[in-house]
């Protein structure tokens, strides 16, 4: 049976017809029926409907029998995700599979994630087919595109496949590439079973939902299996195949994928590139399994203190996080006390992306009204005479006062495409982000590779949106972790009344400290409201103060009530204001409104 089966993934970049060409791709093969099909049906989620792009991997199983053939083949397809924040899932799905269709808008032409996919296909040893999307867009540059795919190669332009999402064409001729260029996968069914989980769903009935390729040996419903890595054991009551409803299976052998019922209830468990074993196998963990590592954390509270389904909403958002969690493992969390926010969660994300996505399910999915603080960067503090030590919230970083100590932080690898004629609005802006450019080379037809290596808490500061504005959405961006290198960054605090306020208390780099604590000020003196005192606003960094604006006082005429006589009674009383008002500042305790912190927040 596995010589009838190929096993395949689908690498493009965000918006380039992945999702569409799978559409067709299932229509074809007859998988869904014609009334029953809709647009990116293995998009599940309606973020993922709106926005375009793929969040979760979606494994479908088609059968196809190509024209003039008597066999009839099992195609499994797996739909990944093709933004960087996602890369490791990605490279699992890769493992899974032996070939990959490299899937490229006729539009647009090779992006620079595309590349970096790619790379990671080769890696992995996999069949690579290459494709065009859209070639009946009005705006399609079919033979430059198509150039610029073969001369990425090294094959002949007529290897390049030509497809439309949105008609149909070239999906059959695609499907028969699959079958001819697509290696089968290796026959081991003799072997102990082994198999790669590289998703997972949850259900509030059966638990978690694994999605495997088994790899080596067969898997027969209702046996006790292990987690390698887990050390967790479940027993399998369920298992079959994905078409792409749940379609229940008594046996699924070497090369098949498929779903497995595990009935585990609790986050953390299961993660992606683990090895499913029998209980009791000697069978060994499949190579290349690592946990995913946070790359940036913010803090998130309920932005009320009660809520009117259960009357805590702290205790709602932490449901809702664990319920989250079974779904994706990559996200971690740890509970968090602010004086200000009250009760909430330091939690860690895959980047940017990954933290919008996960903040907006919380919002859609369980109705949360939440308070997302300003994400930052993990560093790394060397203090003389201690051990090393991971510093996640600014409100730990070291002031400047301390004894002697380095930080380090994390550095990522840019890779930027871009025209020519636009290769001088990237360099001031690469620069402005403390960027270190290195080679620029001519690439792909007409387009320039720049590479530069750059800290990662300037990737976060709206790079994207100021590389999008910069070159009028011409450039594409991607971008890997490469160390952690000496980092010139200061704690900076916000002084209301000589008090610091730690919930605006931020890592900035040490040459915009100023910069950026001049702007706090002033947006601070915006919106804060008048006190019946002077208030001081202050921005402290380096050990000294750096910028200070002042909101005066609230204003009583103490003397409107009188009329006529003589003017020192007018004088006595403003005398004893003065001295109430000189006495209230000395014993002043300043309450900032939970809404001056949401503007701030909001506005950075």
């Amino acid at each position: 049976m596995a010589s009838r089966i190929r096993n395949f993934s689908i690498i493009a970049h965000i918006d380039h017809g992945k999702s569409t060409l799978s559409d067709r791709m299932l229509e074809r093969t007859g998988t869904i029926e014609e009334r029953q099909m809709r647009a990116q049906v293995l998009d599940s989620m309606d973020l993922e409907r709106e926005r375009g792009i793929t969040i979760k991997m979606q494994p479908v199983r088609m059968q196809y029998r190509p024209a003039g053939s008597g066999d009839e083949y099992i195609l499994n397809l797996i739909d990944t995700p093709g933004h960087v924040d996602f890369s490791y899932e990605v490279s699992r799905a890769l493992k899974a599979v032996e070939g990959a269709i490299l899937l490229v808008d006729a539009t647009q032409g090779v992006e620079a994630q595309t590349l970096s996919v790619l790379d990671s296909a080769r890696k992995a040893g996999l069949a690579i087919i290459p494709a065009l999307s859209k070639v009946d867009a009005p705006a399609a540059r079919v033979d430059d595109v198509r150039f610029e795919v073969a001369e990425l190669l090294g094959c002949d332009m007529d290897d390049v496949y030509l497809t439309s999402g949105k008609t149909g064409e070239g999906v059959t001729e695609l499907l028969d590439a699959i079958i001819e260029k697509v290696p089968a996968p290796a026959d081991h069914a003799e072997k102990p079973l082994s198999a790669l989980v590289f998703d997972f769903d949850y259900s509030d009935h059966r638990g978690v939902i694994v999605y495997a390729r088994i790899m080596e040996g067969t898997l027969k419903a209702r046996q006790d299996l292990s987690f390698c890595s887990a050390k967790a054991s479940f027993s399998g009551n369920e298992i079959g195949v994905l078409t792409p409803k749940e379609t229940p299976a008594q046996m699924l052998s070497a090369g098949e994928i498929g779903y497995i019922t595990t009935g585990i209830k609790k986050p953390g468990v299961v993660s992606v590139g683990d090895t499913i074993i029998r209980t009791g196998s000697n069978a060994a963990a499949l190579p290349g399994y690592q946990k995913p590592a946070p790359v940036i954390w913010a803090s998130i509270y309920p932005e009320e203190a009660t809520s009117s389904k259960s009357g805590d909403a702290f205790t709602d958002l932490k449901q809702a996080i664990e319920r989250l969690a079974l779904t994706d493992s990559s996200l971690t969390w740890e509970e968090e006390q602010s004086g200000v926010l009250g009760r909430g969660f330091r939690c860690g994300f895959l980047g940017m992306l990954h933290l919008e996505i996960v903040t907006e399910r919380l919002r859609r999915e369980f109705g949360l009204s939440l308070i997302t603080t300003t994400p930052s960067v993990a560093y790394t503090v060397r203090e003389n005479g201690h051990a090393d030590r991971q510093v996640y919230t600014p409100a730990q970083f070291p002031d400047a006062d301390a004894q002697r100590y380095t930080v380090l932080e994390p550095w990522v690898g840019l890779d930027i495409l871009v025209p020519p004629a636009l290769v001088g609005a990237v360099l001031p802006l690469l620069v402005a982000h403390e960027a270190v450019v290195g080679d620029t080379e001519q690439t792909l037809g007409e387009r320039v590779k720049v590479h530069a290596e750059m800290p990662l808490r300037e990737l976060m500061r709206n790079f994207f949106d100021k590389m999008t504005s910069a070159t009028s959405g011409y450039a594409s961006v991607s971008y890997e972790f490469i160390e952690e290198r000496p980092a010139d960054v200061v704690r900076l605090d916000i002084l209301v009344a000589e008090e610091a306020v730690p919930a605006l208390t931020r890592v900035v780099s040490a040459r915009r400290a100023e910069e950026e604590g001049r702007a706090t000020v002033e947006k601070l003196k915006e919106i804060l409201p008048a006190q019946l005192i002077v208030l001081k606003i202050q921005a402290r960094a380096k050990g000294r103060i750096i910028a200070s604006e002042r909101i005066a006082a609230r204003r009583k005429d103490v003397t409107g009530y009188l009329y006529g006589g003589d003017i020192t009674r007018k004088m006595k009383l403003l005398e004893k204001q003065k001295k109430g008002k000189k006495k209230m500042q000395e014993r002043a305790q300043v309450h900032i409104p939970q809404e001056v912190f949401l503007k701030m927040m909001r506005e950075q």
